[in-house]
């Protein structure tokens, strides 16, 4: 059998008991066995809608019918609450894995009383990257601190790669990153470091391009935006998060 290939597809929902659904998850882990490399990536759970069971495989949230045998791959919105039932369940794993990450391993700017603070993946060759940097002082006035996390996205042994190991391993990280982020080397240096584990953990997230701002709710924010308009979305999903 070969592996299960995460792709967007149509959204099929069948109805089913509600008692199969709150019982019985053997048919689709027996369907899963033959398709899934790792089970131990699998966690299955109920939906609001009868018969139809949320799987995430991994960093995936896909959806199964109680009996195993229509797999459905779309997003799953309430349209009477107006919720996106898939994206509450991203950002519910995506709130877990950030939970694991040390802020002794972030590269942080801002005030220590901000009122929002976001974590954003980083590459210093991002002409975007550089951008949000050039307005680090924006950010901070609009009440948001700004915690980097590194995402070289040519990956390991690239330039970007080693240019990163030198801010993180800097005696004076902010100072390595406004030097990396002007487009400038930093001073070479080496350590024990985040820097890959950090790129990975991007990766799991669901991080495909920089800069990414991510909440520690969970929330992701893909691209380069404004303090200002950062700050809206902020108080937006503060909101409606009942913070």
């Amino acid at each position: 059998m070969r592996s299960l290939n995460l792709g967007m597809g149509l959204v099929a929902l069948l109805g089913w008991s509600a008692l199969a659904q709150a019982t019985d998850t053997n048919a689709i882990e027996a369907r899963l066995a033959g398709l899934v490399p790792d089970m131990s990536q699998v966690a299955i759970s109920e939906t609001p809608i009868d018969g139809l069971m949320q799987v995430q495989v991994g960093s995936e949230v896909l959806y199964m019918t109680a009996d195993g045998r229509y797999l459905v791959q779309g997003r799953v919105i309430d349209m009477e609450t107006q919720t996106d039932l898939t994206d509450a369940a991203q950002s519910g794993m995506r709130r877990e894995q950030l939970a694991t990450l040390d802020a002794a391993d972030f590269v942080s700017f801002g005030n220590a009383d901000s009122e929002y603070e976001v974590l954003v993946f980083t590459d210093p060759d991002c002409g975007y990257c550089r951008r949000l940097h050039e307005q680090i002082e924006d950010y901070e006035a609009a009440g948001i601190k700004i915690h980097y996390v590194a995402f070289p996205r040519a990956g390991a042994g690239s330039s970007t790669h080693t240019k990163m190991v030198s801010v993180w391993c800097a005696d004076d990280r902010q100072g390595a990153m406004d030097i990396a982020k002007a487009g400038g080397n930093p001073p070479r240096a080496t350590c024990d470091n985040p820097v890959m584990d950090q790129y990975r953990m991007g990766q799991a997230l669901g991080v495909t391009g920089t800069p990414s701002i991510l909440t520690f709710n969970g929330d992701i924010i893909p691209g380069y935006v404004p303090a200002d308009r950062l700050r809206e979305r902020l108080e937006r999903l503060a909101a409606a998060n009942g913070q």
